[in-house]
């Protein structure tokens, strides 16, 4: 099991002081709810039982078409939030929504309808929550969606092909690679570079958060790359927030090495190359366009 479906398993306890809105199912002979969960309902949630599985019982919340899932501890004491795996890896949380989706007629779950061929059975699968409902992802892709979502400065120009890449603010080879993207595809507005900082001592990680917190930061990377030592000062007061979930992606996928790329192919596969590109015109010619 990867380090990410174990992140996922990791359910976080919560203290729930939000309200969302909805209605509650049934009571009938339902086990009783904690209290946390019960003032979502008390607020207007929508709310079904997903029923009992490794001890625990389950429920699903649901507010303007996203999802939540609750799992209350045997002793009724506390509760975990997320996904739940069995053993084996599979998606326990799946079988029973899909199980719920049968019993209920659709009355509301409808956008939970999910195609899950035999085959794929057993194969274990990430979920992200999307408008539309369940997006069910290959680690792959779900890498991806996490690497879009980190914290990132744009450098080139807006709708030229993307690509994502890690660096340290001090790391030579992460200069190297963006010298040769620079004059030849980001300047001529054939590659956009979403540059994630990342720093691994105290110096380079204030460093990249004032990349991240500059308005002009491809300037300023640029001049840094030109050997300006005053571009990207290492202010001790600045906040490290925005890095350090950069260092936690890098960590949670083994991203060990700066710089490291990430894309996804004009054929729809995610790609990784790790260190500095050798070919970049095959790099380029692989984006879509």
């Amino acid at each position: 099991m990867t380090p990410r479906f174990l992140y996922m398993t990791l359910a976080i306890f919560l203290i729930l002081a939000t309200s969302f809105p909805a209605r509650a199912q049934d009571s009938g002979n339902l086990p009783a709810l904690p209290e946390a969960i019960q003032s979502l309902v008390d607020n207007g949630a929508q709310i079904r039982y997903l029923g009992k599985k490794h001890g625990m019982d389950g429920w699903i919340t649901i507010f303007q078409g996203q999802e939540q899932y609750y799992y209350v501890t045997p002793d009724g004491k506390g509760f975990v939030m997320g996904v739940l795996f069995d053993g084996n890896g599979t998606m326990a949380t799946l079988d029973q929504v899909q199980e719920l989706q049968k019993t209920s007629g659709g009355e509301i779950l409808d956008f939970l309808t999910v195609d899950r061929a035999p085959q794929e059975a057993q194969t274990p699968r990430s979920i992200t929550e999307t408008a539309e409902g369940f997006e069910f992802k290959t680690p792959a892709q779900r890498m991806f969606t996490d690497v879009e979502l980190s914290n990132w400065v744009a450098l080139g120009a807006q709708g030229a092909p993307v690509i994502y890449t890690f660096i340290d603010p001090q790391c030579p080879h992460c200069h190297e690679f963006l010298k040769d993207l620079r004059a030849n595809y980001i300047e001529k507005g054939l590659l956009q570079v979403r540059l994630i900082p990342a720093g691994f001592n105290d110096e380079t990680l204030a460093q990249a958060a004032f990349l991240l917190a500059a308005p002009d930061a491809q300037e300023r990377w640029f001049k840094h790359l030109e050997g300006d030592e005053t571009a990207l000062p290492a202010k001790s007061d600045i906040s490290t927030q925005g890095v350090q979930k950069n260092l936690a992606l890098m960590q949670a996928w083994k991203f060990t090495v700066t710089p490291l790329t990430v894309y996804k192919s004009r054929d729809g596969e995610i790609k990784i190359i790790r260190g500095r590109a050798n070919d970049i015109p095959s790099l380029l010619a692989d984006l879509p366009s």
